[in-house]
């Protein structure tokens, strides 16, 4: 796991003689990914930069950049590829010998050999950059689902990237303007999807997608996709039994380290299966970490000790307390861009833990989207029953204006009346997206000021949602979800929270479940057999149901949630009022700040109901303060 930057040294990019100490400043901004060596490799065409987080090969000889055998490639690779030794294995018998034993010689040995094709070999995660000092070409490839980011810019002839937009910000030629599209993206997903950035002109590469830069011409082409076509003629057992194997070897890979290795444990099935097969391949107790909480209703504590003391692991536990506020300005600061997932938060708190212990942790991310995890999923499944009992022209026309009267009636009923009848009135695709936007579309039109209203009233956030549902190579909707949620909510929230909260603190987290042979096998299973009923992840449970106790395999989900209304107004409410009631926090810049004032009144008198809204402004404030100087 590592940190990589570099640029092309074109006639158009200014101040050459100092390209060498744009370089060391690109390393600089991000050697929190890799803190263990810095290596820099610049010509009259390129520079490209590495900071190194030692994982395999600990000697110097796996630093980078690193030149191929021949000189004519060199590399800068942010990752890891688990199937190195055999690919390793066959370069050896074609006759390709290697000097370390690293799996970045590996790819750069099999990028000589096969060109762009070698995507098609590797099982892992990064995103890696490669010079071709013959062709004057750049190639940059990203992992399938994402693991690894990968941001560039490219205009005027000149072309940038690195694993962090901070360090496109530590040369003087990047200082974009904002987009207005993006951030109404933001508080509507709380995140920006990918290829935008909040910013004009820096995007990020999708994953399963690569990328040649080549005599001022950029190329982006996809070389991945996920097709839920169901496998037949496999029984449930087949289904099981493979599902099984497929994992296990997963881990198997994960397990392969030359540093101290362990594992996030939630208490969860994704992590306790992981940390129950980890602990069938490894002779030590496995080193294992969790995260309490002082509200019990958030706490998962005791589901985490119970699977620590059945795997007998060399368990270690945090309770997020008074720490929120003390570190929550700082954390923040390593999202180059506003996010608003609040479990970043005891994320960085158990990564922080962890890298007291280990340098690699397994966690069980993926397994959610994979196996129809999420609580949504099952909401989405009666709104969709609902809805295919009523003709759409009915729908269309009188169940909005249901909505609207049951959103009148007083309590909980009223609100889940009015947001069922409501989505109900919509086609499927929107009606996902409705139900899990996390602004909710009334409040926007009462904040949101008139100016910015006039500029992004014909763009719809929802688009992005309805654009990979359509696409998706799937005969059911809950296949057209997950695959959407695959392509859009896991590389845009789940490993941009992990990858930067784990770097924050230089330690490597893999994920089994995200192996891409357990994606496409999870693809390959029927619907019916992730969703039965009442039972998310239900094909998950049964294939670990030797491994796992049932309270632990169908216990209610709670995932890294967290005490959000709690914080606003008692921990970190010294932190959030003054970004939400100020005149310089950056929300008067699209917000009717009476309005926004007043809903954080209403908050502090003890309605819940703009939770989610008042986070999104207040870390999109807390990133306007800390990147507004690098904004055009």
């Amino acid at each position: 796991m590592c940190g990589i930057a570099g640029f092309l040294r074109t006639s158009t990019l200014p101040d050459r003689e100092n390209h060498h100490l744009w370089a060391e400043r690109m390393g600089q901004a991000i050697v929190h990914r890799g803190p263990d060596a810095n290596g820099i490799h610049i010509d009259q065409d390129v520079a490209l930069v590495h900071q190194r987080l030692s994982i395999l090969d600990l000697s110097a000889a796996g630093n980078q950049p690193m030149a191929s055998s021949c000189g004519r490639y060199v590399i800068v690779f942010n990752g890891e590829i688990y199937n190195f030794r055999s690919l390793r294995t066959a370069l050896e018998q074609d006759g390709v010998s290697f000097k370390t034993q690293t799996d970045t010689e590996v790819l750069l040995a099999l990028y000589a050999k096969h060109g762009e094709s070698c995507l098609r070999e590797l099982n892992g995660m990064f995103a890696f950059a490669i010079w071709d000092t013959s062709a004057k070409s750049l190639f940059i490839g990203r992992d399938r689902l994402g693991k690894k980011p990968l941001y560039y810019t490219g205009t005027d002839g000149q072309f940038l990237f690195a694993s962090e937009i901070k360090a496109l910000f530590a040369t003087p030629v990047v200082r974009p303007a904002l987009r207005p599209d993006a951030i109404k993206d933001f508080f509507f997903y709380q995140y920006i999807p990918d290829p935008k950035t909040i910013y004009a002109n820096v995007h990020k590469l999708p994953p399963g997608h690569c990328m040649e830069v080549c005599d001022g011409r950029i190329s982006v082409r996809k070389y991945w996709n996920l097709s839920f076509k169901p496998v037949e003629g496999r029984t449930v057992s087949d289904i099981k039994a493979g599902l099984y194997d497929v994992i296990d070897e997963a881990v198997r890979l994960r397990m392969i380290s030359d540093v101290p290795l362990g594992a996030f444990l939630s208490g969860g099935i994704d992590s306790s299966a992981v940390v129950g097969l980890m602990a069938g391949r490894s002779s030590q107790p496995v080193t294992t970490c969790t995260i309490g909480f002082d509200d019990k209703k958030f706490d998962e504590v005791n589901y985490a000790d119970r699977v620590a003391r059945q795997f007998e692991t060399d368990h270690h536990v945090f309770t997020v307390k008074e720490t929120v506020a003390d570190n929550l300005v700082g954390i923040s600061r390593f999202f180059d861009e506003p996010f608003a997932d609040p479990s970043f938060v005891p994320t960085f708190f158990v990564s922080k833990l962890a890298r007291t212990q280990v340098t690699v942790a397994l966690a069980g991310d993926g397994g959610d989207e994979n196996f129809a995890g999420y609580s949504k999923y099952r909401t989405d499944a009666i709104e969709n029953r609902v809805r295919s009992l009523f003709p759409s022209a009915l729908r269309h026309s009188l169940f909005p204006g249901l909505s609207r009267l049951a959103g009148h009636v007083p309590g909980p009923l009223g609100k889940k009346a009015s947001s069922l009848l409501g989505t109900v009135a919509l086609d499927p695709d929107l009606g996902f997206f409705t139900s899990n936007c996390f602004f909710n579309p009334r409040v926007w039109e009462s904040v949101v000021s008139p100016e910015f209203a006039a500029l992004t009233d014909d763009y719809d956030p929802a688009d992005n949602t309805r654009q990979h549902y359509q696409e998706a190579p799937a005969e059911d909707h809950l296949s057209r979800i997950l695959y959407t949620d695959i392509k859009t909510y896991l590389p845009g929230d789940i490993l941009v929270k992990v990858d930067r909260m784990s770097m924050a603190n230089s330690l490597e987290t893999r994920a089994p479940l995200l192996d891409y042979r357990v994606v496409e096998y999870a693809a390959g299973i029927p619907s019916a057999l992730k969703l039965k009923g009442k039972s998310k992840k239900h094909i998950l449970k049964e294939c670990f149901s030797d491994l796992l106790d049932e309270d632990i395999l169908y216990r209610k989900k709670m995932g890294f949630s967290v005490p959000l209304a709690q914080w606003l107004r008692s921990e970190i409410r010294s932190i959030a009022e003054p970004l939400l009631t100020g005149p310089d926090s950056g929300l008067s810049l699209y917000f009717r700040m009476e309005q926004v004032r007043a809903l954080w009144q209403a908050h502090i008198s003890g309605d819940n109901r703009f939770t989610q809204e008042l986070w999104s402004m207040v870390v999109f404030a807390l990133w306007y303060q800390h990147y507004k100087d690098f904004i055009r």
